[in-house]
């Protein structure tokens, strides 16, 4: 089973912030999402060659995440 852990991704947007799209995402998994968060400034100025008029960063959880099982059944 593959532990949760968060990417950060790139995104480029339009002038005003919206319809973004992601353009990169980051090569690093982090163990959580401050820590991820915490690396989205360095992430940033490394994205400074994209042809965007705003570029943004966000941090996405990924891994196998399962429910529990007996929480429903406690409800």
């Amino acid at each position: 089973m593959q532990p949760l852990y968060y990417v950060m991704a790139i995104l480029g947007c339009g002038d005003d912030g919206a319809a973004c799209q992601q353009v990169r995402l980051e090569p690093v998994r982090y163990q959580s999402a401050a820590a991820c968060q915490a690396a989205m400034a360095n992430a940033l100025q490394r994205s400074t060659d994209l042809s965007f008029p705003v570029v943004q960063a966000a941090c996405e959880r990924r891994g196998l995440m399962m429910a529990d099982a007996t929480a429903r059944r406690r409800g």
